[in-house]
């Protein structure tokens, strides 16, 4: 039963092998659903949260989550809008990873709410004068397009193809996709972008302040920029897990190359950005608040001045360079590298705009405020890890989620 749900000519694991890895994930998830029962069950006095930190963990891996699944809208915006075609031979993973990404997201916050039987307040009830409100309804918004686009790769299951509605229904879906891609380019810019604005507009926490455009705060921009930027790195590095794991080639080097390349010229641009971004808040705004550059930085392990180096350099110009160069971005070592660098160099920004924003002493009384996430926390953060590897697995076990792995097989 499970060879006649596999793709036609696809080769995969024996189904006892699939249903071992998928058990072992599969107990990771029951750990963290056994977390987030606690926390709903008995409260948010399960964390370690306190008046400091009023987001943490969770909330970092949301905004990490969402940044990473940017590669989604991203690439979906220059497969259907922009028309490259050679992108439709990953736009498959990246809607899937986009997916996985954008339910974790909804999902953390629906843990993080502490009562998520009234979540349906922040559409009914809505403050329309905060930004986490747009965000939640672009969240929302978002996933249903995700969702819509992921539905005609589940209708391509072999078994489901067979059904002349599915097959029509799939078939007409791609035809407009078009529209669905931009709408969910859209919506995500505006999210991306709030999530930053939320940290923007803090004036009482100068970290994190700064000035902008008309209402927009910059990191408004960057956070929208930078999604897209290092978005696509991330769906590679998933391609090539892929393909360690499988021992394959699964997409045609030159799918690869595009994109890295296409990664690496928003990540120079946004990095050029960043920098200028950061000098500005440094030498302007800081002094104007009365405060030096060093009062941001400790000398903790986890708040020093490297943080910001790792961001900037090692995590943004590094893969700049070694994405935009030609004969870099073919060796197939640096490729990784850069990839795997950009994916990190994201999740840092995030961090920093979550957690060291609230940890910096913005009183004279006041001393850093280290956080050590409970238990529960890191349980319930590892789940969407674990989940999101079970619909990987799943996708790639019975959807064609790679067009060209047939091809590449018999060209082997």
């Amino acid at each position: 039963m499970d060879s006649a749900l596999i793709p036609e000519g696809a080769r995969r694991c024996p189904f006892p092998v699939f249903a071992a890895g998928i058990a072992v994930a599969s107990a990771v998830l029951l750990w963290g659903v056994y977390a987030m029962g606690l926390v709903w069950i008995k409260g948010l006095n399960q964390t370690n949260m306190n008046d400091y930190y009023g987001f943490a963990l969770w909330i970092w891996a949301d905004l990490a989550v969402i940044a990473i699944g940017g590669g989604a809208f991203f690439t979906g915006l220059l497969r259907y809008v922009f028309g490259i075609d050679e992108l439709k031979h990953i736009i498959n993973l990246a809607v899937v990873i986009g997916v996985i990404c954008y339910s974790s997201a909804l999902l953390i916050l629906a843990i993080d709410i502490g009562q998520p039987l009234r979540g349906w307040f922040i559409f009914w009830h809505a403050n329309v004068h905060s930004m986490l409100t747009e965000v939640a309804f672009c969240l929302s918004l978002y996933f249903s397009v995700l969702i819509i686009e992921f539905i005609p790769l589940v209708l391509e299951n072999r078994q489901l193809d067979k059904v002349p509605f599915f097959h029509n229904l799939g078939h007409n879906m791609h035809g407009i996709m078009a529209v669905f891609a931009a709408t969910g380019a859209f919506l995500s810019c505006f999210h991306q972008g709030s999530l930053g604005g939320v940290a923007g507009v803090l004036y009482g926490r100068p970290f994190a302040f700064r000035e902008g455009l008309l209402i927009w705060p910059w990191t408004f921009f960057l956070f929208t920029w930078s999604a897209a930027a290092y978005g696509p790195c991330f769906t590679l590095t998933v391609c090539k897990i892929f393909e360690g794991v499988t021992r394959k080639k699964l997409v045609k080097d030159n799918v690869v190359d595009l994109l890295a390349k296409i990664s690496g010229w928003m990540i120079a641009t946004y990095i050029i950005a960043k920098i200028i971004d950061t000098i500005y808040w440094a030498g302007v705004t800081v002094s104007d608040m009365g405060f030096s550059f060093m009062h941001f930085y400790s000398d903790n392990a986890f708040y020093g001045v490297w943080i910001l180096f790792t961001e900037i350099v090692i995590c943004g110009i590094v893969p700049a360079i070694l994405l935009t160069v030609k004969r870099f971005r073919e060796d197939k070592k640096l490729l990784i590298l850069a990839i795997v660098l950009g994916t990190i160099g994201v999740c840092i920004n995030r961090w920093v705009m979550v957690l060291q924003v609230v940890a910096v002493p913005v009183m004279s009384f006041d001393t850093w405020a280290l956080y050590i996430p409970s238990w529960q926390e890191v349980a319930t953060t590892i789940l969407p890890i674990a989940y999101g590897i079970i619909v990987l697995s799943l996708a790639y076990r019975y959807l064609p989620m790679f067009p060209q792995e047939q091809e590449l097989y018999d060209a082997k």
